[in-house]
Formats: C-alpha cells, sequence, structure tokens
C-alpha cells in the first residue's frame, strides 16, 4: 500500500472517531432518547457548544475527506507516488487530527491555520500529478 492509501486508511478511522466523540456528546446533550427517534421534531434540549463544534468539524472532514480522497486516487492510479506527496498525504492527516480539538475547543485563529494547511498539501498532491 502507498503511503497516501495509508493516510487515506488513517483519515478514514479519524472520521469514525469524530462520529464517536459527536455521538457521544449529542446524546449527552439532547438525551438517548431523542438520539434513537426518528427525528421528526427538533430536541427539546439544543446541542451544547461542544457538540455543536463537533458536529461541523465532523462535517467539515466529511468534505475534506471529499478532495483528499481524489487527490490519493489521482496520485495512486497515476502511479506518480512520491516523498512529496507522502508527505502532504501525512500533513493532511495530521493538520486534520489537529483540526478536531481545534475546532471543539474554539482556537481562533489555529483551527483556520491548522484548515488551511491541511487544504494546501491536498492541492499540492493533486497539483504535483498534474506537472
Amino acid at each position: 500500500m502507498t503511503p497516501e492509501l495509508t493516510a487515506l486508511a488513517l483519515a478514514g478511522l479519524l472520521q469514525a472517531v469524530q462520529f464517536v466523540l459527536y455521538a457521544w456528546r449529542a446524546n449527552m446533550d439532547v438525551g438517548s432518547g431523542y438520539a434513537m427517534s426518528a427525528r421528526d421534531r427538533a430536541p427539546s434540549r439544543p446541542l451544547s457548544d461542544l457538540g455543536g463544534r463537533l458536529q461541523r468539524a465532523m462535517s467539515n472532514h466529511f468534505e475534506g475527506l471529499i478532495l483528499f480522497t481524489l487527490a490519493v486516487v489521482v496520485v495512486t492510479l497515476s502511479d506518480q507516488s512520491t516523498k512529496f506527496t507522502a508527505t502532504c498525504a501525512y500533513i493532511y492527516l495530521i493538520a486534520r487530527v489537529a483540526y478536531v480539538p481545534a475546532y471543539a475547543f474554539d482556537l481562533r485563529p489555529w483551527r483556520s491555520l491548522v484548515w488551511f494547511i491541511g487544504f494546501a498539501a491536498t492541492f499540492a498532491m493533486i497539483l504535483s500529478a498534474l506537472i
């Protein structure tokens, strides 16, 4: 397996961890009764600030994961895996790991900076495959 595919697999595991963190907090916030319901109505209790941030961080990773997956597929299928693309893949992964607490604990402006580092690493992978 290429380093980029390994980073993608680890990013998938990170997404699962983020889901568990969000689900745990959301259950604490809105109660298990609502969490197990069909959610035909709004919850009687809102998500806490932390619950909302964990939800948004998870959603943001879903969005970033689409572009990162595209980058990994392009690099892998074109057989252009290099030390540079591998480094970019792990920079993306590290940035996404750092993004979770940065978002959850409202660490401004670091959250945005960490997000940009991950995005730039993904963009660099795609660009390197085109050059």
